[in-house]
């Protein structure tokens, strides 16, 4: 059966159904795109009729796609992120612009390794814009996957089931007890984990899955912490450990900025554990953007520097 989509489906209805199908709700769909409750309403309506099909059940708690609906959400994502990258495209055409890098990041990738990496991308590529977007992997695959990113940067966790994209390892995350410059801990002569259990210890919380991770090493090296925080803020991490003897546990590049200046250090203590590769993620099916594997390259020579300095080792050390 021919619908002819292409005359009778709008841009405003496929916004319409991304808003709702993302939202799950016309209240909240209705605010996002600034348009009254009754408008989305004759939006969904006209697209159903358009497409033939009827896209959601409404109950009381809001709506839910049908598998129609899902189905046409997700080319609905895709063409909408095709726009918003043509935007981006006519914008670079027509400013002072070399183009914008759609970068999707990991926690501690974040923190710990992208701010000197875009300042480096910035020193040698000035007009180029990075959007920046930080999430769990999740989080950022999806929209990996219909356009919205080109690169994702962190972690290479195994996904649980194929899933069509492309993971490069560049280096080796590995869990480290870290402390200050010039910790007491540093002049022991034979220090182990069983010395963690003399300092203070600030952990990620155990919410988070690095913290999950921590515990799991603490617990195979049977080591009790006896005095112990936990926080989901770097910020926080960072202040203990360089104001005090307070030492954490936690993914070496989350601290990676600190290592580099030499304000924090990598204490002699071995947690053991297995590999933690990191590095690239990229669509599997469609070519990676010029820009993206400029950014790419940027992150390898930071990478090759940090390696240098024996703060991280990189795929080709491991």
């Amino acid at each position: 059966m021919k619908r002819h989509l292409d005359h009778r489906l709008k841009l405003r209805h496929l916004r319409a159904i991304d808003a709702v199908a993302a939202h799950r709700s016309l209240v909240r769909a209705s605010a996002a795109l600034g348009l009254s409750q009754p408008a989305l309403t004759r939006s969904l309506q006209d697209s159903e009729q358009a497409l033939e099909l009827k896209l959601f059940e409404r109950h009381a708690r809001g709506v839910t796609p049908t598998e129609a609906g899902e189905a046409v959400w997700a080319s609905a994502r895709r063409i909408l992120a095709e726009i918003g990258r043509l935007e981006e495209e006519l914008d670079r055409l027509t400013s002072a612009s070399d183009g914008v890098i759609a970068l999707g990041a990991l926690p501690v990738a974040a923190v710990g390794l992208l701010p000197a990496v875009l300042a480096g991308l910035k020193s040698s590529h000035p007009r180029l814009q990075v959007r920046l977007v930080q999430g769990r992997t999740e989080e950022l695959l999806p929209l990996l996957a219909v356009g919205q990113l080109d690169l994702i940067v962190g972690r290479l966790y195994e996904p649980s089931a194929p899933d069509g994209m492309l993971r490069e390892a560049l280096y080796d995350e590995p869990i480290s007890v870290i402390g200050r410059a010039g910790h007491p801990l540093l002049s022991e002569a034979d220090p182990r984990p069983s010395s963690l259990t003399r300092y203070d210890l600030v952990l990620p919380t155990l919410t988070q899955r690095m913290g999950q991770e921590v515990e799991r090493l603490l617990d195979a090296q049977g080591v009790m912490p006896t005095h112990c925080l936990r926080s989901s803020s770097v910020g926080f991490i960072r202040e203990l450990l360089h104001t005090t003897d307070t030492l954490t546990i936690c993914p070496r590049m989350m601290m990676g900025g600190d290592l580099r200046r030499g304000t924090l250090v990598v204490t002699p203590i071995n947690l053991g554990g297995p590999a933690r590769p990191a590095g690239v993620i990229r669509a599997g099916g469609r070519p990676t953007p010029a820009n993206a594997e400029t950014l790419i390259a940027v992150l390898r020579a930071y990478l090759a520097d940090m390696a240098t300095r024996g703060l991280v080792q990189t795929a080709d050390m491991v």
